[in-house]
């Protein structure tokens, strides 16, 4: 199998049939709007501490809805099923949680925890484990492992603390969601500069990637 270098000089390289497989060229647009949503999130969370719960909910539902839609783009442009699937799962879950925040009206406190506490820690094991299956196919992926990572410790915090109060949701949200959108929008720039080296520095033309896209 032929093996394109993505740089004069750097070690990592891949296959043109890695290239349309995985989500090198596909996602990176998908993910750098994730973070975005996150970072967007996250300075709203602290812009307003004195949100009040049914604001928290809604804001809550607003950024799982986005996020979820976002997730899901993302999967369409995939040709690899299992990485397809996982993404699809994981934004599935989003717009889920999302729409039951706007639909359960007269949500407590308590409910709010544990229904953020599930979809962070269901979300960041799918993200640590499709970081953990592209970990010899893209740079960058502890990006998404730690992007994971942080979710499951959010989730965790939350079934740790079931009492906590709106304030105290704001930070925790605020702070994982600033974490997250930088780790998203990190990964996405990285992944959008090997897309370019390829193209530049080894002839991959983008006619040849959207030929290849066509076909997914």
């Amino acid at each position: 199998m032929e093996r394109i270098v993505l740089s004069r000089a750097s070690s990592v390289s891949v296959s043109e049939e890695d290239i349309v497989e995985i989500f090198i060229v596909r996602s990176w647009k998908p993910l750098a709007l994730r973070g975005l949503a996150g970072v967007l999130f996250g300075l709203v969370a602290f812009l307003w501490p004195s949100i009040t719960l049914a604001g928290l909910v809604l804001l809550f539902g607003a950024y799982a809805l986005v996020d979820g839609l976002f997730t899901i783009t993302a999967a369409t442009r995939q040709q690899a099923r299992e990485h397809a699937w996982t993404l699809a799962l994981e934004g599935l879950i989003g717009l889920g949680i999302g729409l039951a925040a706007f639909l359960w009206t007269g949500m407590t406190a308590v409910v709010l925890v544990n229904i953020v506490a599930f979809w962070a820690i269901f979300t960041g094991i799918l993200e640590i484990a499709l970081a953990v299956r592209l970990r010899r196919e893209i740079p960058g992926e502890f990006l998404l492992g730690l992007a994971g990572g942080a979710s499951v410790l959010l989730g965790v915090l939350m079934f740790l603390w079931p009492a906590a109060s709106a304030f105290v949701i704001v930070v925790m949200l605020g702070c994982y969601a600033l974490f997250f959108g930088a780790s998203m929008l990190a990964l996405a720039f990285r992944l959008r500069r090997l897309t370019s080296r390829l193209e530049t520095f080894h002839d991959v033309p983008r006619s040849h990637l959207r030929s290849h896209h066509g076909t997914a």
